[in-house]
């Protein structure tokens, strides 16, 4: 099962308008990669740190 990380995550995504090609982009991750994480299936050490550092760089870039 997911953490709740994941969900919280993916729905600040879609509210900024983010896709996952681009947090994985931002990540350094492949696409694929990204999505075994959010669906729970790896959990690779300090993923919530670098998921939500990426995103928010994401969000900043936007108001830009």
């Amino acid at each position: 099962m997911p953490a709740q990380w994941t969900g919280d995550l993916l729905g600040e995504m879609h509210i900024a308008g983010i896709t996952a090609k681009q947090l994985a982009d931002e990540v350094g991750w492949h696409p694929k990669y990204l999505s075994v994480v959010l669906n729970g299936h790896k959990e690779p050490k300090d993923a919530e740190t670098k998921l939500k550092e990426a995103l928010q760089r994401l969000i900043e870039k936007q108001k830009q």
